[in-house]
């Protein structure tokens, strides 16, 4: 036992020691700067603040906060705020019981402190390292500043949803009058979001934050923080929320600038806390016009009685700038940004990469294939039976052009299995889409999930004649001293051929082209009318998706709809995804001459009837102008390619 309590006295009287020498050292190290050391401030194209974080010019000092917002945020994150050094010993034991027990994370133990030192930081993750400094910023706060100043810094930099930093900027957001004028009832109820803002704003569901709200109420009459009066009058007291911006009032906006930081965390070139930089600049890609396009157009067009999501980006095809995007129909409502934080499958818009594949090796704008319901044999006895959209089969040779005007199943199974299941994947790969990818009969028609943004970036090495791009957010980022801390250094990688790319963008203008109007309709026919530029346009349709995905040589724009529980969708909701895009192009556009590539030198077009793909003759009803590579121009005695046919079904070793 002496033995024991020697030893228990050794290493009581280090820790003691080794404490004081910590303390010592803290206090003669420089004194923490917080006041600017989180400020992040984004910019649009023009160098227009659009965006400043926390660290905002709506800082506040203590003495001018609502006292309801001070005492409700102590007695729900750290009761014992007045009385700890940084850590809470008893909270941290009694929340390691709590989750053993219940097997869960239910309770944390991070005090209001800890949270402060939390908040200087970039990104969030989890690894010993970060929690060791985040340790050392506590202990560095608590030495170099009083309690009052740091919940005063914790309040002006908390988040409190929908881009909302610090208790003032939260205030005029949600309730239109200064922190320092905030009633009980609305401050128990801003008190309520931090812990989960995606799910605890009042503007995302109400009921839930009010629970919270009246469980904050209850906590505070229970610990004597508030009257019996007080706390029955906050209850009923009506709160009218306002929740909207001084400055910019786009709801969309918000994805944009939550799908800025996500990528500034990618970037290794920033420092690891705002404390090494003292705060930043980001210097970003938003074009606010055309930001303002893409929300009127998903307002204008998205049917407001139907819980349809939509997620949409508009880019700049020569070098991947993300100019406008949206991660959903109202960041007011749903924080989720499906724009970055969801793939879905793609449906026919994976279809243009299987036909530049095909025109790489061979095919033309007349090359054919017979329509009709078909049935895949292969080697190991396995069938495969793809159906047309409504069943509609021409029941005869159609070209290449006609395929992608009706997007004709059929045509595709039979071009990707010409070709070998491998070749869509190699053009994927090239033009930069990294999703998961089977090699198997269905990939033309869409069965892979795929992110938008790498949608977007595919489409655009079609729109820039063969180059392969990024998408990205953020040109540049300085500290607040202007020192650069990061550029973007565009790399053209030329992946496609220019007279190939010439001929497909062609190609996909047949989706809304009346001469394609026979035994079927063009798939983007009912836009036709809308459409005032010449434009690329692919659509994909799925059980539970929607795309549209277009271009000219100034602008991609993809735009999905769907249901984030995976709903189907019903055939009047296709429409949705084609009204966004068309209003978006044709807005962005609106002031611009109609410019389209110019033909390559070793491209000629000649006048063939669409549907059969064969030059035209006088007895042609319908007639336009197809684009060939010099030599491969089609004649009337062009053979179609040979198929073993059986009762319908096509054998393909």
């Amino acid at each position: 036992m002496r033995k024991f309590i020697k030893i228990f006295l050794f290493i009581t009287i280090l820790i003691i020691v080794g404490f004081t020498f910590l303390i010592t050292y803290i206090k003669m190290s420089p004194k923490l700067e917080i006041k600017s050391a989180n400020a992040f401030l984004m910019y649009d194209n023009n160098n227009n603040l659009f965006f400043q974080g926390s660290g905002s010019q709506e800082w506040v000092s203590l003495d001018n906060i609502s006292n309801y917002v001070r005492i409700a945020t102590i007695n729900t994150e750290d009761k014992n705020f007045y009385k700890h050094f940084g850590f809470d010993p008893l909270r941290i034991v009694k929340a390691i019981y709590v989750n053993i027990s219940s097997k869960s994370t239910k309770q944390g133990a991070s005090t209001i402190t800890q949270q402060y030192a939390k908040n200087l930081f970039l990104a969030f993750d989890k690894t010993w390292e970060r929690k060791i400094k985040e340790m050392w910023l506590t202990l560095k706060l608590e030495v170099g500043y009083s309690k009052n100043e740091i919940l005063e810094g914790y309040l002006n930099t908390i988040n409190y949803g929908h881009g909302m930093y610090g208790i003032e900027n939260a205030s005029h957001f949600y309730f239109d009058k200064d922190s320092c004028d905030l009633t009980l009832a609305e401050a128990a109820m801003l008190v309520g979001i931090p812990k989960s803002p995606s799910n605890y704003s009042p503007l995302v569901n109400y009921d839930i934050a009010k629970k919270r709200q009246e469980h904050i109420l209850y906590n505070l009459y229970k610990n004597k923080k508030i009257s019996y009066d007080e706390y029955n009058n906050a209850l009923s007291e009506e709160i009218k929320i306002i929740g909207k911006q001084d400055k910019i009032n786009l709801s969309t906006v918000m994805y944009y600038q939550d799908a800025v930081m996500r990528e500034l965390k990618t970037i290794n070139s920033i420092p690891e806390t705002y404390l090494t930089t003292g705060g930043i600049r980001i210097y970003t890609n938003l074009d606010m016009n055309s930001q303002n396009i893409l929300e009127n157009s998903i307002k204008n067009n998205l049917d407001t009685s139907k819980n349809l999501q939509v997620a949409s980006v508009m880019m700049e095809p020569t070098t991947g700038k993300i100019i406008a995007l949206a991660g959903g129909r109202d960041y007011n409502t749903s924080q989720y940004n499906r724009a970055y934080q969801s793939e879905r499958q793609v449906g026919s818009t994976m279809k243009p990469f299987l036909y530049y594949a095909a025109l790489e090796n061979g095919f033309t704008a007349s090359t054919t294939f017979k329509s009709e319901e078909t049935t895949f044999t292969f080697s190991n006895n396995k069938t495969y039976s793809p159906q047309n959209s409504g069943k509609l089969y021409g029941n005869r040779p159609i070209s290449l052009a006609t395929a992608i005007s009706y997007s004709d199943n059929i045509y595709a199974v039979k071009t990707h299995m010409f070709l070998g299941e491998d070749a869509l994947v190699d053009i994927a790969r090239r033009v930069g889409i990294t999703a998961k990818l089977d090699p198997v009969p269905s990939l033309p028609l869409g069965t892979a999930s795929i992110n938008i943004i790498e949608m977007a970036a595919g489409y655009s090495a079609l729109a820039n004649q063969g180059y392969k791009v990024n998408g990205y957010l953020i040109s540049k980022v300085e500290d607040l001293n202007g020192r650069v801390l990061y550029e973007k250094k565009l790399k053209k990688e030329n992946i496609l051929n220019k007279s190939l790319t010439y001929i497909l963008s062609d190609l996909l203008t047949t989706t809304y082209d009346s001469n394609f109007i026979d035994y079927n309709y063009p798939t983007a026919i009912g836009i036709s009318a809308k459409i005032k530029h010449k434009l690329a346009l692919k659509s994909g349709t799925t059980d539970t998706d929607h795309w549209s995905i277009g271009y000219n040589k100034e602008l991609v724009t993809a735009v999905w709809i769907g249901y984030d529980d995976n709903t189907p969708l019903e055939v009047s909701d296709y429409k949705y995804s084609r009204y966004i895009w068309v209003d978006c192009m044709e807005n962005y556009l609106k002031d611009h001459e109609d410019s389209w590539y110019k033909q390559p030198n070793n491209v000629v077009g000649v006048l063939v009837n669409p549907i059969t793909g064969k030059p035209a003759n006088e007895y042609d009803e319908k007639k336009r102008i197809m684009y060939y590579v010099r030599g491969t121009e089609p004649s009337n005695t062009d053979p179609v390619f040979d198929e073993i046919m059986d009762n319908n079904k096509t054998t393909l070793e």
